[in-house]
């Protein structure tokens, strides 16, 4: 297989219990590289469990987990932290650390981790800042921050070792609809504009139809976020109980007649 034909994350039959908690039952997925997987489900389906045995931070029972063709489920501590160094991570409620301010969270891991030289670090953080629109942010401490914009600083962080998977656990929990839409701007100019394979985890539906409808494109040297038909560049999965209910595109899931789901998407569908 062709090395741009590997899948970023492959489950293959993956289980996992916790005591006698059955967590994920058989769970086969594959998310191409370049595309966007949107995982939906009710609390407790497994979807975040399924974003840590991405990253190798918990180990299925049964099963194979590959990351670019590696199978990581057997990895040690080393190997994985190697396998890490590709994925960027977006923590549910931002994870930053608020003893620092914002150019040190969003450079963190490539000065202490990574060790990269100092002067790259500080041209690399103002380069991610200045995409998620807080160039002019840095020396703030994170405890000035809004909501939305700690969680572009979150992103800034995560894209900030340049990774080729992102991982998202629901970037828009919390937030109201309009600095929503900032953050899933953001995330769909990761996804367009750096070609960065995504798994976003989300229990907003309004927000995982924006990213699954929208494209970021550059117009006469102007930047624009606008209504698309993404097709198969955005993939939904819904996990019911562990295991997978459905995937398929946005249409087939808004059009899908499946009592669950029309019951899962209850007042939650377009128009909003």
């Amino acid at each position: 297989m062709a090395a741009e034909d590997t899948p970023a994350v492959q489950f293959d039959s993956v289980s996992l219990a916790f005591d006698d908690q059955v967590v994920l039952d058989g769970l086969s997925f594959v998310v191409p590289k370049g595309r966007m997987t949107i995982v939906l489900g009710a609390s407790g389906s497994g979807k975040s469990v399924a974003l840590k045995l991405i990253l190798g931070l918990l180990r299925p029972d049964s099963g194979r987990i590959l990351v670019d063709g590696q199978r990581i489920d057997q990895m040690s501590e080393l190997e994985l932290l190697r396998v890490r160094a590709t994925i960027g991570m977006l923590f549910q409620e931002s994870a930053l650390f608020d003893s620092l301010t914002v150019a040190e969270n969003v450079g963190y891991r490539l000065f202490e981790e990574l060790r990269i030289p100092e002067d790259q670090v500080h041209a690399r953080v103002q380069e991610v800042l200045g995409f998620v629109g807080l160039e002019e942010y840095g020396d703030r401490a994170t405890t000035e921050l809004s909501g939305g914009q700690r969680r572009r600083v979150a992103i800034a962080r995560a894209m900030a070792a340049n990774p080729s998977l992102l991982l998202l656990d629901d970037p828009t929990t919390g937030l109201d609809p309009i600095t929503a839409t900032s953050v899933d701007d953001e995330i769909v100019k990761l996804r367009d504009l750096q070609k960065v394979t995504s798994v976003v985890v989300t229990h907003q539906i309004r927000d995982a139809v924006y990213v699954a409808t929208h494209q970021a494109v550059r117009r006469n040297g102007n930047l624009e976020i606008v209504e698309a038909d993404l097709g198969s560049r955005v993939e939904f999965i819904v996990l019911r109980e562990g295991r997978i209910h459905f995937t398929g595109s946005r249409d087939e899931l808004l059009s899908s007649t499946d009592s669950y789901l029309k019951e899962f998407l209850f007042m939650t569908l377009p128009p909003w």
